[in-house]
């Protein structure tokens, strides 16, 4: 494998307090990784700036002009996690063999970086780099992620249980990665649709090395959702189901009620006709949302605007 180019692909957004500890393990592992004639010397480490607000760029830059291992672009505003590794990706195939996407926090392990390219060797064209526990999760953390997968499977989409953007990817599969045009992103699930052979290593997640987490509640809870209304229809299947089930009931309660009325019964009140009438229009209005959210990515998808803007490359500023 020594003739072959690895990029190692890093979304950046206000990574300043993390970014040169990223950078200095990452040039001791490359140095080992060609040393070792497992990778080729025009190897890169490829950070996408991802609209940052802090220092994030100007150290992309000098980090760029000190090391030879290292190289970066930076697109026009924030586009996202998602789209920023779209970004790397599509721009790291055009140089490279043999691609890794991992976070900038360190929290993925860079050791496993040498176990992915012996499934690579071995004849793999994707390798998910999967977490072996969740031990250093939160009790919420580790409930509402564990109940993402499960939901995800039983909406019937191809996941990696456990498994987040740490994978290693040969040009072939961003070659047809390219051809997905949907505007809203969810690559965890898109890599799977594709397809080839794929592989799994464990690793040990770690601590975050310094800064906050760019997963706030907020963020997790969009991802999660757009993961879930970008590959499965299952929700609107299980609208049309409960609409169903309150249909069956009402004819019931109609009968129940009529009953009730022949036999000179009557209902006093109207906490019974208010309680239904109540549930029957919330439980509209909440399967109006979920329909509009799949005509808002309707609406999203049909505009075919670009992804992202890459505005400076410094790759091409090396070539010139």
């Amino acid at each position: 494998m020594k003739d072959n180019i690895l990029y190692i692909v890093i979304p950046c957004y206000n990574e300043e307090d993390v970014l040169e500890e990223t950078s200095k393990r990452l040039k001791v592992k490359m140095n080992k990784l060609v040393e070792n004639k497992i990778i080729s010397n025009k190897s890169k480490v490829l950070f996408v700036n991802d609209g940052s607000k802090d220092k994030t760029w100007k150290l992309i830059e000098s980090i760029e002009k000190k090391e030879k291992y290292f190289t970066g672009i930076s697109l026009s505003r924030n586009r996202g996690h998602q789209n920023a590794l779209l970004a790397g990706l599509l721009t790291a195939k055009e140089k490279a063999d043999v691609i890794i996407s991992m976070d900038a926090d360190l929290q993925d392990d860079i050791d496993a970086i040498d176990k992915m390219l012996e499934k690579y060797n071995d004849g793999a064209d994707i390798v998910y780099g999967v977490r072996n526990s969740r031990k250093k999760d939160t009790l919420f953390k580790k409930t509402t992620a564990q109940g993402f997968y499960k939901i995800m499977k039983l909406f019937g989409v191809d996941i990696v249980y456990n498994h987040a953007d740490y994978r290693l990817t040969t040009k072939k599969v961003l070659d047809e990665l390219e051809k997905y045009n949907e505007v809203n992103l969810f690559l965890r699930g898109i890599f799977p649709l594709i397809g080839f052979k794929s592989e799994i290593v464990y690793y040990e997640r770690g601590e975050r090395f310094a800064g906050e987490s760019k997963y706030p509640l907020k963020k997790m809870i969009h991802f999660a959702w757009d993961g879930i209304t970008s590959f499965t229809i299952k929700p609107l299947h299980f609208i049309f189901s409960i609409g169903i089930i309150i249909f069956i009931v009402s004819i019931l309660i109609m009968i129940y009620s009529l009953v009730r009325k022949v036999t000179g019964n009557t209902v006093s009140g109207w906490t019974f006709l208010s309680i239904s009438i109540w549930f029957i229009a919330s439980l509209q209005m909440i399967s109006i949302g979920i329909i509009g959210e799949y005509i808002g990515k309707i609406y999203m998808e049909v505009k075919h605007r670009p992804r992202y803007c890459i505005e400076k490359n410094l790759e091409e500023r090396e070539e010139k």
